[in-house]
């Protein structure tokens, strides 16, 4: 009796809670996005080792932003690889991926370069710095991955909407066309 169910039924690819990479990203990047995640948690867990600051502010920056990298990167992945993103809400995601990834590109390497002027000279800081610019190298890698793959993301609408009038304009024309052949007939 449990053969007549068999032939017929085959997993769904579709009903997995995770999929990597998602539909919205392509390898190579979602590679770049957990080497993001990866060197943004390193770069916090070495400042959390400093012991003593001489400048105090650049610590605490740096200390925010690469926490903030971390915890939101791996959350935007997270939302990215399962079916939490359908939930959500959100349209936009490859907007919200371009301006989330180019805002944490400039903090990261602004905190990084402040922290890397001001430090003590420890190997701990000199090692969460090293990091910091790891980290913001790979978030600038991946803005200009997406803008190579994908162009600018509010660009697109208006060229896809503006690509769809013509085609349908270019449609039209072509009925008219046939209409106009058809009465001539």
């Amino acid at each position: 009796m449990a053969d007549v169910y068999s032939p017929t039924t085959a997993p769904n690819p579709q009903t997995s809670c995770l999929v990597i990479p998602p539909e919205t990203m392509e390898k190579v990047r979602y590679g770049i996005k957990a080497l993001q995640v990866l060197l943004s948690f390193v770069a916090f867990i070495l400042e959390e080792t400093v012991l003593r600051c001489l400048s105090c502010v650049a610590l605490y920056f740096f200390e925010f932003v690469s926490c903030t990298a971390f915890l939101f990167t791996l959350l935007l992945l997270l939302l990215l690889t399962t079916t939490l993103k359908d939930r959500v809400g959100i349209s936009c995601w490859p907007k919200l991926d371009f301006v989330y990834t180019g805002v944490i590109a400039a903090t990261f390497l602004i905190s990084s370069a402040i922290f890397a002027f001001s430090h003590d000279g420890s190997t701990a800081e000199k090692s969460a710095v090293a990091f910091g610019f790891l980290a913001s190298l790979m978030f600038v890698v991946d803005i200009i991955l997406f803008w190579k793959n994908n162009g600018f993301p509010f660009l697109a609408n208006r060229k896809h909407e503006s690509g769809e009038a013509a085609a349908a304009g270019t449609e039209a024309n072509q009925e008219a066309e046939k209409l106009n052949v058809q009465t001539r007939n």
